[in-house]
């Protein structure tokens, strides 16, 4: 591990905060000054910006280094995003740390926006929001979930008092809308190293049982780029790792006595993944997920499941039909990735 330089501090600290922006970048080099000119641009400078190139073989650490004055640079053997965000967080210096991922961006007044919010609610230790989702070379972008539904669903305040409820209702944020004190992070044993994929999800169910309220913004602020390759995830979630995640979750939650918030939350999760499971014409993965949890879902749900998963291939051909039928017509609310034929 190197480090190239000492990040520039903010010496604006009349409020006594400070925020260091922790930036994983594994082969971001198309993208990666992107995402550090949108937090050079803020209204409200970080304090530390800290950028861990997880073993890149392309020219993201030349692309990093036009910025070596402002930047701390630490390059590592690859260790996937989980060790990635660690090494960043040890590395930070400030009493609270944000996220963002190195092939997207931030909006000018994100830092701005959620300190403001974080000093008028001072018994929050974490804060996420709404973020733009783009499918930028097919020119489509949208909120995650609409402003105005937001803020009805926050219900005049800036938090959500249990961050599972939250999730049930669509408003989960994303690891680029996320700021934390560094003490929650190192309390909950920072990010699961060697988990592949969902390891931010992993971590802030872990976060939430230690501190179950959550700000949130309502307002996009930050941009998350659907359409350029995932530098630190995979194309296909495999089920033994959704399997192996709800499971364990199961008995922390239990451990922590929050088995009813949780189970409640395992069952809208799921169902999520099943469904995106039957455009991909995965019918033994959903059976195995359903024999896995069955006593977590209503008997007419299994029954229905297990006949879509019966007829596969019809069942993925017309869910296809629907979700073009959806683009058609402009239902869908979202931006999302179109399911893989």
């Amino acid at each position: 591990m190197s480090e190239m330089t000492n990040s520039s501090h903010n010496t604006d600290h009349a409020s006594g905060w400070t925020v260091s922006v922790v930036i994983p970048a594994c082969n971001a080099g198309r993208y990666i000054s992107r995402a550090l000119d949108s937090v050079l641009g803020q209204t409200r400078k970080a304090d530390e910006i800290i950028v861990v190139d997880d073993g890149s073989t392309d020219d993201t650490a030349a692309q990093v280094a036009k910025y070596a004055d402002k930047v701390k640079y630490i390059r590592q053997e690859n260790q996937g995003a989980s060790g990635a965000r660690n090494t960043g967080i040890k590395a930070a210096g400030s009493e609270w740390v944000a996220f963002l991922d190195g092939d997207d961006e931030w909006l000018g007044d994100k830092l701005q926006r959620q300190i403001a919010l974080l000093q008028r609610n001072p018994e929050l230790d974490w804060c996420t929001g709404n973020f733009i989702r783009c499918l930028c070379e097919e020119g489509r972008q949208g909120p995650d979930l609409g402003p105005r539904r937001c803020r009805k669903l926050l219900g005049g305040k800036e938090y959500f008092v249990n961050y599972f409820k939250a999730c049930m209702v669509g408003a989960t944020g994303h690891t680029n809308m996320m700021m934390v004190k560094r003490y929650l992070l190192e309390e909950a044993g920072l990010f699961r190293p060697g988990q592949s994929r969902a390891n931010d999800l992993d971590m802030w169910w872990r976060l939430a049982y230690q501190q179950p309220r959550m700000g949130y913004v309502s307002e996009p602020l930050a941009v998350y780029h659907l359409s350029v390759p995932r530098s630190l995830t995979q194309d296909r979630f495999p089920v033994e790792l959704y399997c192996d995640l709800i499971a364990r979750h199961l008995k922390l939650a239990s451990q922590k006595g929050q088995s009813e918030n949780f189970q409640s939350f395992a069952v809208t999760i799921l169902r999520r993944w099943i469904r995106s499971m039957l455009f991909e014409n995965r019918a033994a993965d959903i059976r195995r997920m359903m024999r896995e949890f069955e006593t977590l879902f209503p008997r007419p749900y299994l029954f229905f499941m297990r006949l879509c998963t019966t007829f596969p291939r019809i069942t993925a051909g017309g869910c296809h039909i629907i979700s073009q039928g959806i683009r058609f017509f402009h239902l869908r609310r979202r931006v999302i990735q179109r399911p893989k034929q």
